[in-house]
């Protein structure tokens, strides 16, 4: 009997040596908790599509920023949602509007032990829920855009922000962002670029949580989902007007962008697991179908091994205390 010359097996025999010559792990450093906060509030509000998750109140989201500081998450994106919006969001410029209070409460309570980051777009703001101003025909207008986008970067550094995340996928807008924040005195304050961003099916209970006023949707500016090449347009032009880190968005449905993105890049990688991917491993470890905690893993897992150098998940808090625990 011939028998193997190669036994791969050798190295998967016990939990010891199947960690020793592990090629991918997860640390909390490279996690990034996305966290919503709500004007108005007066205790949390659950997100029904997103079990765990809720939109915070100004305290509840501070007590959210010191769990994840104690725990060593890398990273907290803070997304806001008014209680009054207009055709030009205007609440994301007010120094006491609900992301910009949310800001300074958090670089209040960690300081420099999480990088604070917020989400730099106009859709929550917005009462047609578009990431940029409207034309009078109702076609989003990317030019006009970027020059409150300038404004919102300036004012979320002001607030405290570490890094802004300009998510709404307009051209130009990292170039426009970085000069404002330089013509301000702000040349300490990162960009990370959601470079790949896709129009997707999975943002679904994400619109839940931010209680999108979005009607249609936003394929004439979000990457169609057929391109691989363009998401590679994308971020080298991103790169070339000063992104410190790039995004690709979402995640687990474009491993394959990620993976090119990474090779690419001479920048750090983001990737961001999206509100769809949380509820169907939710939804399907409440009923039963898998085991909530080791998909849990897995999938983030998947994420770091396809080139992603940080993940944002909203399962961070989570995950990092697992580590923490030796569980992971």
């Amino acid at each position: 009997m011939a028998f193997p010359t190669h036994r791969p097996r050798r190295l998967r025999q016990t939990a010891a040596l199947r960690r020793l010559v592990a090629e991918t792990r997860l640390h909390p450093a490279d996690l990034i908790l996305p966290v919503f906060v709500r004007e108005g509030l007066t205790e949390p509000v659950a997100v029904t599509s997103m079990p765990g998750v809720v939109q915070h109140t100004q305290e509840t989201l501070r007590r959210a920023a010191a769990e994840a500081a104690e725990l060593g998450v890398g990273g907290i994106m803070l997304f806001g949602i008014p209680e009054t919006r207009d055709a030009v969001g205007s609440a994301s410029l007010d120094p006491e509007g609900v992301l910009n209070r949310g800001i300074r409460g958090v670089k209040e309570e960690v300081g420099a032990d999480v990088v604070v980051m917020s989400d730099l777009c106009l859709d929550e703001f917005t009462d047609h829920g578009h990431c940029g101003v409207l034309t009078a025909d109702g076609v989003v207008d990317n030019d006009a855009t970027l020059q409150i986008y300038g404004q919102m970067g300036v004012a979320q550094a002001e607030a405290g922000a570490d890094m802004v995340g300009p998510s709404g996928m307009m051209d130009g807008q990292v170039a426009v962002i970085r000069q404002a924040l330089d013509d301000a005195g702000r040349q300490d304050t990162a960009i990370l670029a959601y470079a790949a961003k896709y129009s997707s099916a999975f943002y679904g209970p994400f619109r839940e949580a931010v209680d999108s006023q979005l009607t249609g949707d936003r394929k004439t500016y979000q990457m169609d989902p057929a391109n691989r090449r363009e998401a590679l347009l994308e971020v080298s032009l991103d790169l070339d007007e000063g992104a410190d880190m790039v995004m690709v968005k979402p995640a687990m449905s474009y491993l394959d962008i990620l993976r090119d993105v990474a090779e690419a890049s001479d920048v750090p990688v983001s990737a961001y697991q999206i509100s769809g991917e949380y509820a169907m491993i939710e939804a399907a470890a409440a009923n039963g179908w898998i085991d909530r905690d080791a998909a849990v893993a897995e999938s983030v897992l998947s994420i770091r091994r396809a080139g992603a150098d940080t993940v944002l998940t909203y399962w961070a808090t989570e995950l990092a205390r697992w580590i923490k625990e030796g569980r992971l």
